[in-house]
């Protein structure tokens, strides 16, 4: 029937008129602005900056990485990065934005700029009561007027604020945890040289002898024996002994051994005759004959005298 689904819109707008009289659920309307309806956690406007602590300006989150400026579909948001350092709210150096500026008036609240930012710096906040009638002043906002505390951030989003602390805290444990770690070994590393030197210095030292016990007394090389004569030529009944008159190895060892050649044979001595013991000698019945210049200088001293 033509009409009908005007038919039908109107009688449910006179139930809940109707019903408002006698039931509160039936009230689909409020007293603004002096009433309020609590909005649901999930909605969002405008970004806003996060900061923790009491101060917003050494408190904030935002190390100006740029990365939200570069993602912004709609290219709101102006940043100026430090040339500085100043320390955080954990005391961690860190540079800061010396601008950060976002025009609300260019705004679309897509949340791309939440998403990306990898400090959880900024995030949506549900303010929508911005209406001005200076568009390029009083809706270009600046960092302070961005700045938000940690506690505005649970009132608004106290599920993802919560989640969002938590997960900071356990990062700031482990980073805590590595730099404790790495002291610790660069404590240790500085520490080994000194002792490994202690122990090779210690290790050099020479053992000091015991108490009562004599030291040992270097052995003395014997020298080797080269001019040895064969036990076959040595005569019966003596003593065989070198041209030097030490024994020799040949006269004192069994004859087993002395047979055995194990390497090289050695270089022997001149024969030595027993028999004949001044062969070898100078005749000593004739001196001059060993002194042929002595003689001939007592000739001519001789000769002189004369």
């Amino acid at each position: 029937m033509l009409g009908e689904g005007i038919l039908k819109g109107l009688k449910e707008t006179a139930r809940n008129a109707l019903g408002s009289f006698v039931s509160e659920e039936r009230l689909t309307t409020v007293e603004y602005p002096e009433q309020r309806i609590p909005l649901p956690e999930a909605s969002r406007n405008f970004p806003f900056l996060v900061y923790d602590g009491t101060d917003w300006e050494s408190g904030l989150r935002c190390v100006a990485c740029q990365i939200c400026e570069k993602e912004c579909p709609p290219k709101c948001i102006y940043i100026d990065k430090s040339k500085d350092k100043k320390p955080d709210a954990v005391g961690k150096q860190q540079f800061y934005p010396a601008r950060f500026d976002i025009d609300i008036s260019v705004c679309m609240s897509c949340q791309i700029c939440v998403e990306v930012c990898p400090f959880e710096a900024i995030k949506m906040d549900t303010e929508f009561e911005l209406s001005t009638d200076d568009r390029f002043g009083e809706l270009l906002l600046d960092r302070k007027e961005l700045a938000k505390s940690n506690e505005y951030y649970h009132q608004v989003h106290p599920t993802e604020a919560t989640e969002v602390d938590d997960r900071l805290a356990r990062e700031r444990a482990a980073a805590e945890a590595k730099a404790k770690a790495a002291a610790a070994a660069a404590a240790a590393k500085a520490a080994a040289p000194a002792g490994a030197t202690t122990a090779a210095a210690a290790a050099a030292k020479p053992a000091a002898p015991a108490v009562g016990t004599p030291a040992a007394k270097p052995a003395t090389a014997v020298p080797a024996n080269t001019s040895a004569v064969p036990a076959s030529e040595i005569p019966a009944g003596e003593t065989a002994k070198n041209p030097t008159g030490t024994p020799t190895k040949a006269a004192t060892a069994p004859p087993a051994e002395q047979n055995a050649v194990p390497h090289a044979e050695a270089p022997r001595a001149p024969k030595f005759d027993a028999a004949k013991p001044d062969a070898a000698k100078p005749d000593a019945a004739k001196p001059d004959a060993a002194k042929p210049d002595v003689l001939k200088a007592e000739t001519r001293k001789e000769g002189d005298a004369s």
